[in-house]
């Protein structure tokens, strides 16, 4: 991790930081628009700080918007193949319902570690450190107390551009070190989605961050993601136990159901009689990428309904491919009180491994003091 020195950025104006319309834009006397209503959900105090909803906007008219509760991504529209805007994320109508126990974490930035860490123990520099228990025996991205909980103080930079900070203080979750947190959300005028992450701590500890958006390219709501044609560039994946904790093999794709070099159904494989696929009951593995530079894109994912194409760059050696296995339908809270069933989403995540502290094969997530922690992902959408 090399250290970098960041110069300091103008605080947005009110115009910018708010509305999902701008300031000078008029309305009917005592009317709203979906949009305003919308905006006003996401308006609230929690544990004495101030929510809100971000939206950024580009040239091409695709939006994202963001709260900076949990940093989550409420929506992201984005233009089909007949330019018709679609909203490709799941998500809530309101910051309330994402408060909720049990909510899958919707659109979520994720740490202090992303992912899963076995029975929420690791030992670093001789001591061994015990974390929040929220996925059975195991520890399950930050546990109950992690950033998707978080309200974090936000700046929006410019009309395409939102800077997300926190300050994990040392202990927090059970993670040593205070950590300084910097995420930034940048919509680029070719309609790709880029988040930069930064952190630096005062002990050493360990950081994997992601973001935890659930993507469906036929539109949020669509009952199936099965029929999206996916290709993740990765020669291996880790295995898991029953718990979906990495055995600490890396096992190749090659003649298996996680064989995704060439474009396939994501429901071709998912129903073979595997026990990898049993345990996570459809896709929920860490796929070990086979190049991470940031400029070449490591998957790739195509709706046949709508002709978007999503594709994903980074600089992180692993990627979560999750098949939305564990949405079941009963919950009535999502857009416009749709229920999202099993498999009506698909996660890329990008990360480091899991478990990771407690396999001295996988890549380091160790970082210390002096050190920065900078990595970034990118979205990008086609049609």
């Amino acid at each position: 991790m090399k250290k970098i020195f960041l110069k300091a950025l103008p605080f947005a104006t009110l115009c910018l930081a708010v509305a999902f319309t701008s300031c000078n834009q008029k309305s009917d006397k005592g009317a709203q628009t979906t949009e305003q209503t919308d905006s006003l959900k996401y308006t609230t105090t929690i544990n004495g700080k101030s929510v809100k909803l971000y939206t950024l906007k580009n040239k091409q008219g695709a939006s994202v918007s963001i709260t900076n509760y949990g940093g989550r991504v409420v929506s992201l529209l984005v233009p089909d193949k007949n330019n018709k805007l679609t909203d490709v994320v799941l998500g809530y109508d309101s910051v309330g319902a994402y408060r909720k126990k049990g909510e899958p974490f919707f659109g979520a930035l994720i740490g202090r570690y992303g992912n899963r860490i076995g029975k929420g123990k690791f030992t670093l520099d001789g001591k061994e450190y015990a974390l929040q228990l929220n996925d059975g025996v195991n520890t399950l991205h930050g546990g109950t107390d992690g950033f998707f909980s978080k309200v974090w103080d936000a700046q929006q930079l410019d009309g395409q551009k939102l800077e997300l900070s926190y300050v994990s203080n040392d202990g927090e979750a059970g993670y040593p070190g205070k950590l300084d947190v910097k995420v930034t959300y940048t919509l680029t005028d070719d309609n790709a989605l880029q988040i930069d992450y930064l952190a630096t701590t005062d002990k050493t500890t360990v950081v994997n961050l992601t973001n935890h958006a659930y993507f469906n390219l036929n539109g949020e709501g669509n009952n199936t993601i099965l029929d999206h044609e996916l290709t993740i560039n990765a020669n291996a994946y880790t295995p898991v136990d029953s718990t979906l904790i990495p055995t600490g093999k890396l096992q190749p794709v090659a003649g298996t159901a996680f064989d995704f070099n060439k474009a396939k159904t994501i429901g071709k494989s998912i129903e073979e009689n595997d026990q990898q696929l049993k345990f996570g009951k459809g896709y929920d593995h860490n796929f070990v990428l086979t190049h991470h530079d940031g400029k070449t894109a490591i998957a790739t994912v195509k709706s046949p309904v709508t002709g978007i194409t999503m594709e994903v760059y980074t600089v992180e050696p692993g990627l979560q491919f999750y098949s939305g296995n564990f949405l079941t339908g009963a919950d009535k809270d999502g857009k416009g009180g749709k229920s999202y069933p099993h498999r009506s989403a698909f996660c890329l995540e990008t990360q480091h491994f899991p478990d990771a502290p407690n396999h001295a094969n996988f890549a380091s997530t160790v970082l210390k003091p002096g050190e920065t922690y900078k990595t970034s992902t990118t979205y990008k959408f086609l049609k």
